[in-house]
């Protein structure tokens, strides 16, 4: 993979840079800051993208804005933002344009470099992945805002682990299911949150949203 890294501590881009390079791919850009990256976006000769959310020159949310106008350029851009903060409504403008190919880890509970990097395959192909605790607070909110019962506990679970970008082979070994219960259970969660099959859409990011405002 031809990555992009965008990182303002200095160690931390450093060693992204190692980890990656170790393991055979190419760093074509680390940038420290947002004009940077909003520079090394414009010219787009990468496969996905590291992003810290919050980048000099304020340290607010440079990075996510960035990414929004680069992905709003170019739907589908492959972004992974590294963070060490849970921003709901951050996960929530990313997932809203139905592209896919985003991710949302917090540098903390990486517990190792081989999660990290299978995570950063799955956004270049297109993927989603975030971390279970952005999903835990996000899940919160809506249960507080609209409790509701469409769903089965079985395919809340089930629905979480989708929202964590685990295959269905994943999600059936984690739950101790066959492979026909797993597809079972969310084609019974596509049906329930009214998501048809569409060649424009990405019916697990349509289902994790649709979850999320329900």
């Amino acid at each position: 993979m031809r990555v992009l890294i965008a990182e303002d501590q200095t160690m931390l881009r450093a060693g992204l840079v190692s980890l990656l390079e170790a393991a055979g791919h190419v760093v074509v850009e680390a940038v420290g800051d947002g004009p940077a990256l909003r520079a090394a976006l414009a010219r787009w000769d990468a496969d996905v993208a590291i992003v810290d959310i919050r980048l000099p020159p304020s340290h607010t949310d440079e990075g996510l804005q960035a990414v929004l106008d680069a992905r709003r350029a170019r739907p589908g851009l492959p972004v992974l933002l590294f963070s060490q903060y849970v921003e709901r409504l951050y996960v929530r403008e990313l997932l809203t344009d139905r592209a896919g190919a985003v991710g949302y880890l917090l540098k903390d509970r990486v517990a190792h470099p081989l999660q990290f990097m299978d995570a950063l395959t799955q956004v270049a192909r297109g993927g989603t992945v975030l971390d279970p605790t952005v999903i835990d607070a996000m899940l919160t909110r809506s249960a507080a805002r609209a409790p509701h019962d469409m769903l089965t506990s079985r395919e809340r679970e089930v629905l979480r682990l989708v929202a964590e970008g685990r295959s269905n082979a994943a999600i059936g070994a984690a739950l101790h299911l066959g492979e026909s219960a797993t597809t079972k259970h969310i084609t019974s969660i596509f049906d329930k949150l009214g998501l048809a099959p569409s060649p424009d859409d990405n019916r697990r990011v349509l289902a994790v949203l649709s979850y999320l405002d329900s």
